[in-house]
């Protein structure tokens, strides 16, 4: 677990945010290595990515219920099949995306920085313009304005001009923009392995240690390696 900073606890959270963008394996996968990595999470999972996760996973997540849904959801791998992972989610506490006033609405709520993923170019655009429309673009806005670690993993092909823009925008304002697109020399031979991949870059913007992939070791052919 990294140390914690001047006015956290050691059991600080990140906030992890999920938006409506295609990518809901992405937003597993991290939620995953955080726990494993023995992190506190407070998740917002916004009321687009609730379409999103059912129309791929078929799986609806449910305030009501939210501590069920999760851990169906986590336990799912990106090929589809159920119970592949066993997750604990004593860590994790969920908050209404509607719930204008819960704690990361503010900037006294302590957290380690907000991981965004996957962001949909709507979610990029409210963060850039400093909206508030819903809890996850309140906490991305108090993430920055706290001078924390901010990152976005944005999912989408072609990017326009405009995102473009507002991308630049958050990259000026503090935060890291982790575009969700698998690498392919670190022996990927599985679904997982190309998610995994992309969450883990989102961990290393964020200073979070994991094995979610192996690094460059500056051998040529190590991607063709299958040990």
């Amino acid at each position: 677990m990294n140390p914690a900073k001047p006015g956290e606890t050691a059991r600080t959270p990140w906030i992890v945010g999920v938006s409506g963008a295609s990518g809901t394996p992405y937003a597993a996968a991290v939620l995953r290595a955080l726990i494993a990595a023995g992190e506190a999470v407070d998740l917002v999972v916004s009321r687009a990515s609730r379409l999103t996760l059912l129309d791929e996973t078929g799986i609806s997540f449910r305030d009501g219920h939210w501590r069920d849904d999760l851990g169906e959801w986590l336990a799912r791998g990106a090929d589809g099949k159920p119970d592949t992972f066993g997750v604990d989610l004593s860590g994790v506490r969920h908050w209404s995306a509607g719930d204008l006033a819960a704690g990361p609405s503010s900037g006294s709520y302590a957290t380690k920085g907000m991981l965004i993923v996957p962001a949909s170019t709507a979610c990029v655009a409210g963060v850039a313009l400093g909206l508030s429309k819903d809890l996850l673009q309140r906490t991305a806005s108090v993430t920055l304005k706290e001078g924390r670690r901010l990152v976005v993993a944005v999912r989408e092909a072609p990017l326009s001009g405009q995102t473009l823009r507002q991308l630049v925008a958050l990259d000026d304002a503090g935060a890291v923009v982790v575009p969700a697109s698998p690498a392919f020399y670190a022996g990927a031979t599985h679904i997982q392995d190309l998610v995994d991949f992309v969450a883990g870059r989102v961990l290393d913007a964020a200073g979070v240690p994991h094995r979610l992939y192996r690094r460059w070791s500056g051998e040529l052919g190590g991607g063709a390696r299958t040990d």
